[in-house]
């Protein structure tokens, strides 16, 4: 396929970057328990629409506030862009539609968090449920804001049906990376919460039956990562035995670069005791390593996959 970047593809691109940063700063909220620097409300700060009398919290979630606003009216101006630009039915469209819908989503889940103060110190099981909805939704905005610059690029339309058993398996991936995502974001939430003053302690918390779940389900992120991380890389190799392409190549050399330094970051993570700059470098290898899994099923997808193909695939090499 070969890319050709113009003005709405650019922005398009872009669009994504600025809404890494905001989700990238919406972490930098929760792990420094600036979620409630705005206290209940919403869409005002403590009831004011600028906050001059700011606290570090309040500026923190403010500024969260703010740039969001920034990625809404970037999504608002991909939308008409692309109803102006291409015709009826055309992908690009459809991406900046469900771009659109998810950001909304985005912000009606971010404002349930403040209105029902489910921020700061709050330890809750709802929250821990709300906010793994909430990453959960932020990995598939992030998901069509890459194939709306995707196709934007040239990108070919995807063929979700008649893609085989291979093409499930592929799916299946994308349901993993969604549900480690929810994992990582509960265990993001306890190390904020519950933060442990040695290594040998954490590891001690984990495995007791009195400490808060938070707490205990920390176990169970790293080897879900390792279970998940060794699953897409297998299915994609895999995919490049029975239908490779120079794309799907060299997505899959990335994703597999990616997740590899994605685990001895997450490893970091724990020996290091979850410091704040090493989450938000998890959490931005995390989206990296999303947005190239999406990329490597749109280009999988551009083709169709027949259900006898990987068994005559198989004859030939063994002829």
């Amino acid at each position: 396929m070969q890319i050709r970047i113009n003005r709405y593809a650019a922005f398009a691109w872009g669009t994504l970057l600025l809404n890494i940063f905001v989700i990238l700063w919406g972490a930098f909220v929760r792990a420094t328990g600036s979620g409630a620097g705005c206290g209940s409300h919403w869409p005002s700060c403590n009831g004011e629409v600028i906050p001059w009398s700011a606290q570090t919290a309040t500026l923190i979630e403010f500024t969260h506030r703010i740039t969001s606003g920034l990625a809404l009216i970037a999504v608002v101006i991909l939308l008409v862009w692309a109803l102006r630009s291409y015709p009826k039915g055309h992908v690009v469209r459809l991406g900046a539609k469900l771009s659109l819908g998810f950001l909304v989503l985005e912000a009606l889940l971010g404002a349930g968090l403040v209105l029902f103060e489910l921020v700061a110190y709050n330890d809750s099981g709802t929250r821990a449920v709300v906010g793994a909805l909430h990453l959960v939704n932020t990995f598939l905005l992030l998901s069509v804001l890459t194939l709306t610059a995707w196709w934007a690029s040239g990108g070919q339309p995807v063929q979700w049906r008649g893609q085989g058993w291979l093409g499930w398996a592929i799916w299946a991936g994308f349901v993993a990376i969604l549900f480690l995502g929810a994992s990582g974001a509960v265990t993001a939430l306890g190390d904020t919460l519950f933060p442990a003053t040695s290594l040998i302690e954490g590891l001690r918390e984990k495995f007791s039956p009195t400490a808060h779940f938070l707490v205990r389900l920390r176990l169970y992120h790293p080897i879900l990562a390792i279970v998940v991380g060794a699953y897409l890389i297998s299915i994609a190799h895999l995919f490049n035995f029975y239908r490779s392409t120079p794309a799907t190549r060299q997505l899959t050399r990335g994703l597999t670069g990616l997740y590899v330094i994605q685990l001895f970051v997450g490893a970091f993570n724990v020996v290091l005791l979850a410091p704040i700059w090493l989450q938000l470098i998890h959490l931005l290898l995390a989206d990296l390593v999303l947005i190239v899994f999406v990329l490597f099923m749109a280009a999988a997808f551009a083709q169709r996959i027949s259900q006898g193909e990987p068994i005559r695939r198989a004859v030939s090499l063994a002829g």
